[in-house]
């Protein structure tokens, strides 16, 4: 999948060996109301976008995969399907990665040698450690399933197919080969910065709002976990913001340094890909970048 401003193309390659294309014309909710635009705002918007575009992507592939093997089945993945299947995603995500560790700790607080109450900074602390390495258990843990293997040198052939183009290369597979599948640019380094930055941010913040709840047990952990949920969006944000900042300083060495965690994580996210999977890639950025040049519109081909 690429995307540019005001345009989607989709690749896919078929079991006959062909790929086929799927162009369209997006239509975001920012180019409606301008202030989610804003800076600190757009993240949000930005991320909860491209998990539609993404899942609209997966079933795109999957549509394309049942057709070839049952061409005469009947379609039947709609709007309400992806819609449930994107508030069931994030509603895992914020269990997993929001909830849980803040139970965990809370746990540890209670039952270890290192006490501590829900008031403190190192309460928050032992909270993000927990955050950051059920993250990195996840990611090591779906990298090692074929099917995600195979997701993730596909968003290696991505990167290495917007290196070619950045580098203002023709889009062809000797070009793109010699690039690395690294990109500072990834949404593997923004979720990473919005862990890192939630770590910084809870252990600053809920400190001091502790003066507005003083209750205790059950109900203060409800409390916790709401308000926590709730500044994951301007934490997606300010991350959203320093991922385009740092993505433009990565000469600064210090810059890089800041960046370099994100890039070592997408070592697990991006693998390299083969011939095959670069041409997908290359095919679905030729696409976009036609649409973008003036050949809008929607279509269905075989290239």
């Amino acid at each position: 999948m690429m995307r540019a401003p005001t345009s989607l193309a989709i690749a896919v390659r078929r079991a006959n060996g062909e790929i086929t294309a799927r162009e369209d014309v997006l239509n975001l909710v920012g180019d409606r109301f301008s202030f989610l635009k804003w800076p600190l705002v757009r993240g949000t918007i930005v991320l909860v976008e491209s998990m539609i575009h993404g899942l609209k992507a997966l079933n795109f592939s999957a549509e394309v995969a049942m057709d070839d093997e049952y061409p005469d089945r009947k379609k039947t993945v709609g709007n309400w399907t992806l819609g449930g299947t994107l508030i069931l995603a994030l509603g895992l995500g914020l269990a997993l990665f929001v909830a849980l560790p803040h139970l965990l700790a809370y746990w540890v607080g209670k039952t270890s040698w290192f006490q501590y109450s829900v008031n403190s900074v190192a309460f928050h602390l032992v909270d993000g450690a927990i955050k950051l390495a059920l993250f990195l258990a996840y990611v090591k843990g779906i990298s090692m399933l074929k099917d995600i293997r195979r997701i993730f040198q596909y968003h290696g052939a991505e990167h290495k197919a917007i290196y070619a183009y950045e580098n203002g290369d023709e889009l062809i597979l000797e070009n793109a080969r010699k690039y690395p599948t690294l990109h500072p640019r990834c949404g593997t380094s923004f979720l990473l910065l919005v862990l890192l930055i939630s770590i910084v941010l809870f252990s600053v913040v809920f400190p001091v709002l502790s003066v507005f709840s003083q209750s205790e047990g059950a109900i203060r952990n409800v409390w916790l976990i709401g308000v926590k949920i709730l500044l994951m969006l301007p934490v997606a944000g300010l991350s959203y913001e320093a991922v385009r900042w740092g993505a433009k300083q990565m000469s600064r060495l210090w810059v890089r340094l800041i960046m370099a965690p994100g890039l070592w994580l997408q070592k697990l996210t991006t693998l390299p890909p083969s011939d095959d999977q670069l041409e997908v890639a290359l095919v679905a950025l030729r696409r976009v970048l036609s649409m973008e040049a003036g050949k809008k519109g929607l279509s269905s081909a075989i290239v």
